[in-house]
């Protein structure tokens, strides 16, 4: 099992670099044709929309995860839960978030299949 947390927490930490569009056929790959999200702000997302945006050279900030915690679901899904906040360029920390993400293994490999982050309260 540590060797599925640390592969799926790698594949999770590609969508997290900052300052730099990802490649199209990249996030075709790693984001299920079913994916969608429930970002933090509440707002759902679909796939094409996480796609283009992550796929654009919009500027963002770093995002540092920690705490990745690992359940296996059934044979070929898992669900990935860890912290995570956003570092601005001054080094604060803002925003930080309790996210879970669900992951499929496909004939793709693995893939994200449904992604949610929520306020920390505090």
């Amino acid at each position: 099992m540590d060797e599925l947390l640390a592969e799926l927490t790698a594949l999770e930490s590609e969508l997290h670099h900052p300052g730099r569009a990802f490649a199209r056929p990249r996030l075709e790959r790693l984001l299920h044709p079913e994916f969608h999200e429930v970002g933090r702000s509440g707002r759902r997302y679909a796939r094409e929309v996480v796609i283009d945006f992550l796929a654009s050279a919009a500027a963002r900030p770093a995002v540092v995860a920690s705490g990745h915690r690992l359940q296996p679901l059934a044979d070929g899904w898992a669900l990935l839960h860890y912290r995570s906040e956003e570092v601005a360029a001054d080094g604060v920390r803002l925003n930080p978030a309790l996210r879970c993400s669900l992951w499929a293994r496909t004939g793709e490999g693995w893939q994200l299949y449904y992604h949610q982050g929520t306020p920390e309260a505090g």
